[in-house]
Order: C-alpha cells, then structure tokens, then sequence
C-alpha cells in the first residue's frame, strides 16, 4: 500500500457517498478522478489487503438474520477453511483470534432457515463443527482500522 491507499482506505471506513455518482464524490476529497479509485479498490481487493468492499447491511432490520460464528481450525487447514468460508456471500467478517477457537466470522441471511444451511454447509464441507452464537442484544461500535 502507498500513502494513497492508506488514505483511500482510512477515508471510505466511515461511510460511502449514497449519491448518482458514489465513486467520483468519495475520490473528489482524496484529490482522485473516479477512475483512480475504482482502479485502486479493485487492486486493494485483487491482492488481498482489502478482503472485501460493499456495504454492510444490518440484516435483522430488514426482516433477515444474523449470527456469530466460531471454529476450532488445525493451523494447517487455516488457509484453505478460511477460503472455503469466505467463498459464502452470507460470511460478511472473519477472523484469526489467538484462542483455541480461532476463527470467527458473521454470517447474515435473509432467514434463520438460510443461516443456519450456510453453518451446516461450511461444517459438511471443512469437517470441523461450527459453533453459532445468535445475537441476544446488539451494541454499537464504531470500529476504525488505521491504515
């Protein structure tokens, strides 16, 4: 990443323009055409330092569900599991944590029902029991990553 991307990074974490024209009002301030951006974000993605770029959707506001999910992953398979478990469009986040469960990830679906099939999938196809964690009570946390 140059100081260009870090900006580009730090600058999109708190929100996106909802505009005719979303990319060329958020490169406007980083002093970039549309084009540069759309480029940059594409390259962020393509080689791997942003994992994902789209909105996040509050799923259970709209009549949908989400779920916190944990695994036990041998450190061999991580690579491979995360993969597999990222290849799903209802896996929004995931995580590596220090702790013998050590991937976590969100999953978020228009139903219980589809929730609850994306968990059993990535069980069936990784061969490891994935252990889901419904929300009881939501909190706000207005996380930033500095690039």
């Amino acid at each position: 990443m140059d100081d260009i991307d870090r900006r580009i990074v730090n600058a999109l974490q708190g929100g996106f323009p909802l505009t005719r024209r979303p990319f060329a009002d958020a490169a406007a301030p980083l002093g970039l055409s549309e084009a540069e951006l759309i480029g940059r974000i594409r390259k962020l993605r393509e080689s791997g330092v942003l994992s994902r770029f789209g909105p996040m959707f509050n799923a259970d506001r709209f009549g949908g569900h989400n779920t916190l999910a944990a695994m036990v992953v041998p450190e061999e398979r991580f690579d491979e599991v995360a993969e597999l478990v990222n290849a799903f469009d209802e896996v929004a986040h995931n995580y590596a944590r220090d702790h013998s469960f050590n991937m976590w990830f969100v999953v978020a679906a228009e139903s219980r029902v589809r929730v609850d099939e994306v968990l059993a999938e990535i069980a069936a196809r990784t061969g490891i029991s994935v252990h889901d964690m419904p929300k009881q009570r939501e909190f706000l946390v207005q996380l930033r990553f500095e690039a």
